[in-house]
């Protein structure tokens, strides 16, 4: 029996061996995350190998492993707590299927991310390896699957079948609205809990809205902040509810604030290009905001791409030799393209040319394919949970205003978004003196001298924290630079009455070529940034005049509606 039991595993080694050396080629191409939507999509993969002293480990461990597996079920061995949340709790380990299926599943990830340590290939193409196989495995997790998910079981059994039934239909309500409910959406209404701050439209063309929030103080600094958000987002991710509102905040300081609303672009935008948005929105919100305030100076804060365009619209203005801006803050904002992190793997050449094909000249990226590129970023956090709790178990989730927001998406016309993917992504040109001509000036950062404030988030998969920090190596001017804990959202709308998480701050104001560096000599401090950000807004705000008694400026900038306006409750 010993000799047959050898022979067979040796059969299924030289199977296991071939499956790994002629059919990798092919499973990547079954890998590839069509549910991730048209935004982005990954590049084909080339044929690959192998280093043979690791693929000869990691078969060895295989069927190592594969036995003990075996051996274990056999004996009818209970399996212990698993450390892994999706699988964690007493009815897996009780249920002899599931805790199998987690055994085996486990196993069979193991010896999956062996060999893509064993892929001999470049960086990009084992990170792109590595990223498929990941979101494979993610999504073949037996807690997917009500037949292996003991939970749902439990559930189900519990009430008497009620769950399933109330699974159904939350599928089926997905299903209408094209998006996973990752948060109760009946409890939430912007304008009604959400972005709520008292203010008024000021300005309004085709491209955005002006907001502007009533003082909170009897008076004001006499050079109004400026707030440019993404444009792949509703603005009100800074403006989420009163005890989290970094647009309040600001109000409360005493700054006189005004924030781009951005249009939500429908055909008739789908023509529009990255120069239109910076002349016809940045620009212009800059130059308005100066003519209402009578100031010859902003402030200015950009956040995400938000930060991007405001760079490049700084660039357009230093070029013709103005210099509105007296400070501007950069939040999670690429600036510096050279590290992109996760969405590097989707970026090249082939990709960039065919978006170019698709939309150059005219069409939308539509943003509830952006949000599933973002969201299959953390497949694990951001779909598949949901996908348990929503279907499987037939639960709602609570109400969480900041995934209300991220559910809120946005289109984006197709010639900005293809200009941005070649001219940023793809080539980082907007650190290059002179590669870009944008609204007809060439654009040379190092010309760009006010102060600026950095941040970045220590966990952020969208602006890689090294990213951010790289930054300080581009602005010329002096700059202060802090590193907030958790990621691209939870770390900036961080407000510090909940005194939550940490930041760090180098006080002796050391800029260092890389990150590693700079943390050497920085401090980690307890709660929000929030306050060191404001004592350095307030150095740039000149002085303190009284508060203004009415909305924008009579008679060319008159209150339109109230705040906050039309543009940011258009669905897309």
């Amino acid at each position: 029996m010993s000799t047959n039991f050898d022979a067979s595993w040796a059969d299924s080694a030289r199977q296991f061996q071939q499956m790994v050396g002629e059919g990798w080629s092919q499973m990547l191409q079954v890998l590839q995350p069509k549910e991730m939507g048209a935004a982005l999509s990954m590049p084909a993969a080339g044929p690959v190998s192998f280093a043979p002293d690791k693929l000869a480990a990691v078969q060895q461990r295989y069927l190592q492993e594969v036995q003990a597996l075996w051996s274990h079920a056999l004996h009818h061995d209970e399996a212990p707590l698993s450390n892994d949340r999706r699988f964690a709790g007493e009815n897996w380990a009780h249920n002899p299927l599931s805790a199998f299926s987690v055994a085996a599943y486990q196993l069979q990830a193991h010896a999956l991310m062996g060999l893509v340590d064993a892929v001999q290939a470049d960086d990009k193409t084992r990170a792109r390896i590595r990223f498929s196989v990941e979101q494979w495995l993610a999504a073949m997790a037996p807690s997917n699957f009500l037949v292996f998910n003991a939970d749902a079981q439990q559930k189900a059994l519990e009430t008497h079948g009620e769950s399933i039934a109330k699974g159904v239909a939350n599928l089926l309500h997905d299903l209408g609205q094209g998006h996973i409910s990752m948060t109760d959406e009946s409890r939430f209404e912007v304008g009604r809990n959400v972005a709520t701050t008292e203010g008024a439209v000021v300005f309004e063309n085709e491209l955005f809205q002006l907001l502007e929030y009533k003082p909170l103080t009897p008076k004001v600094y006499e050079r109004p902040l400026l707030m440019v958000p993404p444009c792949i987002n509703k603005y009100y991710i800074l403006d989420l509810q009163p005890d989290n509102s970094l647009i309040r905040h600001a109000v409360a300081q005493g700054h006189r604030t005004f924030v781009v609303s951005w249009r939500n672009p429908d055909a008739s935008l789908a023509h529009k290009t990255w120069d239109d948005y910076i002349d016809e929105a940045v620009l212009t919100a800059i130059a308005t905001v100066q003519q209402i305030a009578g100031a010859k100076q902003i402030n200015a804060l950009g956040f995400c791409v938000g930060g991007t365009m405001l760079a490049t619209a700084l660039a357009v203005l230093a070029a013709r030799g103005e210099e509105p801006v007296a400070s501007c803050t950069f939040l999670t904002t690429l600036i510096d393209f050279a590290d992109t992190g996760i969405l590097d793997v989707f970026i090249d050449e082939g990709f960039v040319r065919m978006r170019e094909l698709q939309m150059g000249q005219g069409g939308l990226m539509k943003g509830q394919d952006l949000a599933s590129t973002f969201s299959f970023l953390r497949p694990n956090d951001l779909v598949w949970n949901y996908v348990v709790g929503n279907y499987l178990k037939g639960e709602t989730p609570p109400p969480f205003d900041l995934l209300y927001w991220n559910s809120d998406s946005t289109n984006l016309p197709g010639p900005y978004y293809a200009w941005y993917l070649r001219n940023f992504y793809l080539e980082n040109n907007l650190i290059r003196p002179g590669r870009l001509t944008v609204c007809g000036e060439p654009l040379d950062l190092t010309q760009v001298k006010p102060p600026v404030y950095i941040y970045g988030s220590r966990e952020d998969h969208i602006v890689p924290i090294g990213a951010a920090y790289a930054s300080t190596q581009v602005m010329p001017g002096d700059k202060r630079f802090v590193m907030g804990a958790s990621g691209h959202i939870a770390g900036v709308i961080n407000p510090p009455a909940k005194k939550k998480r940490s930041h760090w701050l180098r006080e002796d104001g050391q800029l260092p070529a890389t990150l590693d560096a700079w943390l050497a000599g920085a401090t980690e401090l307890p709660g929000s940034w929030w306050d060191d950000w404001c004592a350095w807004l307030h150095g740039h705000a000149g002085r303190q005049i009284s508060a203004p008694k009415a909305y924008g400026k009579a008679p060319k900038f008159k209150a339109i509606e109230p705040a906050p306006g039309r543009y940011v409750q258009q669905k897309a």
